[in-house]
C-alpha cells in the first residue's frame, strides 16, 4: 500500500480525533488519556493543538489517516534543547510497509530545525514499538515503574531518547 507523510493542521481535526480514538481505544494500554476524555474535548481545542503543536500523519493514496505522530517542545527555561514524539499511532494494516519509520522520520526532521534531543516513552511490554523506535536511533536510558494505571494494571514504561546532535549509533 503506498502512502505519503504530511504535516495535520486543524482542517485534518476530524481525521485526527477518529484516529486518536481508535488508538486509545484499541491500545489502552500505550497511552495517558482515556478514549472517554479525549472524546469530551472540545473540537476549537483540538484545532488549537493541532494548530500549536506538529503533527505529522500517513496519508494513504486514498486520502485516509493511517497513522500520526506529534512533536512538542519543551518551553522551560533550561530545557528548550528538548523535544517529544508523542501520540505515535499506526493502523494495523500499515504495519510493515515502512509507514511507521517515515513518520517518525518526518517528525526527526522537523525537530531538528529546534532542539538537539529527543524523548519518547514507550511501555515496557511493547516489543514492536521499541524495536521500531530503537530502529529510528532511539535509546533506553530509564524505566518509569508504575508509569501508567490503566484497567487495574501498573505499566512500566521505559523512556528513550534520540541525541540529534550526535551520528546514528553513538
Amino acid at each position: 500500500m503506498s502512502y505519503s507523510i504530511r504535516r495535520l493542521t486543524g482542517n485534518d481535526v476530524d481525521a485526527y480525533r477518529a484516529i486518536r480514538l481508535e488508538a486509545l481505544t484499541d491500545h489502552p494500554e500505550s497511552y495517558g488519556t482515556s478514549p472517554e476524555n479525549f472524546a469530551i474535548r472540545p473540537r476549537d481545542a483540538l484545532v488549537a493543538m493541532l494548530d500549536r503543536m506538529a503533527f505529522f500523519g500517513v496519508v494513504t493514496d486514498a486520502g485516509a489517516l493511517a497513522g500520526i505522530v506529534a512533536y512538542d517542545r519543551d518551553d522551560g527555561e533550561r530545557e528548550t534543547h528538548r523535544g517529544w514524539l508523542l501520540q505515535v499511532y499506526v493502523k494495523p494494516d500499515m504495519r510493515g510497509t515502512g509507514a511507521s519509520l517515515a513518520l517518525l522520520e518526518a517528525a526527526v526532521a522537523h525537530a531538528r530545525k529546534e532542539v538537539i534531543q529527543l524523548h519518547l516513552m514507550v511501555g515496557a511490554h511493547n516489543a514492536p514499538a521499541i524495536r521500531l523506535y530503537e530502529k529510528a536511533g532511539f535509546t533506553t536510558y530509564g524505566t518509569d515503574p508504575r508509569c501508567l494505571y490503566v484497567n487495574g494494571r501498573y505499566i512500566d514504561e521505559h523512556m528513550m531518547v534520540r541525541f540529534l546532535d550526535e551520528a546514528p549509533g553513538k
